[in-house]
């Protein structure tokens, strides 16, 4: 999985090594209230190291789950996603064939840009990769996040009951006419 740059972060992946991190995030309710149809906090640093394992396997090449960590000072601050989105219906979910991008970032780091900063680094890879569209999902009631999608220019798209069991805000973004068609780039 490469590494991406940004002015103030680099998105990396995830090492083992930063499974307290991972644990202290996401076992706060102020970040898993608008994580899952039902969230749930993380329970122990176990958990956290397993979450890591299954992320380290996430890259196919488009799609990954990387650890956003600050440049100046190498402070982790939260996890951008690029990742294939499944679809409602029976469990286990089925992939819905269209991508997904996501953030998640600790409370400590809010309002700083970073979630912006970011995404706009996994948008333009996954372009670049040649993917044509993607989307981000939000609950309805998670406001902030719902800001960030706009900031990255993606278009609201109302709510849907298509992905994940929930209803969600849909956003969507397509390739930018200067990065071409994947056609073209073959």
């Amino acid at each position: 999985m490469r590494s991406l740059r940004t002015e103030r972060l680099v998105l990396r992946p995830w090492e083992s090594n930063d499974a307290k991190f991972v644990y202290d995030m996401y076992s706060r309710w102020d970040v898993q209230r608008y994580i899952g149809q039902v969230p749930r906090l993380m329970q122990n640093v176990d958990e956290a190291r397993a979450r890591i394992e299954r992320w380290q396997t996430s890259f196919d090449g488009v799609h990954g789950i990387w650890a956003a960590q600050r440049l100046d000072d190498s402070q982790l601050v939260g996890t951008i996603l690029l990742k294939s989105i499944p679809s409602s219906g029976i469990e286990p979910l089925e992939p819905s064939g269209d991508t997904e991008i996501g953030w998640h970032f600790h409370p400590d780091f809010w309002g700083q840009g970073y979630a912006s900063e970011g995404a706009a680094a996994a948008l333009s890879s996954g372009f670049e990769a040649g993917l044509e569209k993607i989307i981000a999902v939000t609950n309805p009631d998670n406001l902030k996040s719902q800001q960030v999608c706009s900031r990255l220019g993606m278009e609201a798209q109302g709510l849907t009951d298509s992905y994940y069991n929930s209803t969600c805000q849909l956003f969507a973004t397509n390739r930018p006419p200067e990065l071409g068609s994947e056609m073209e780039m073959q």
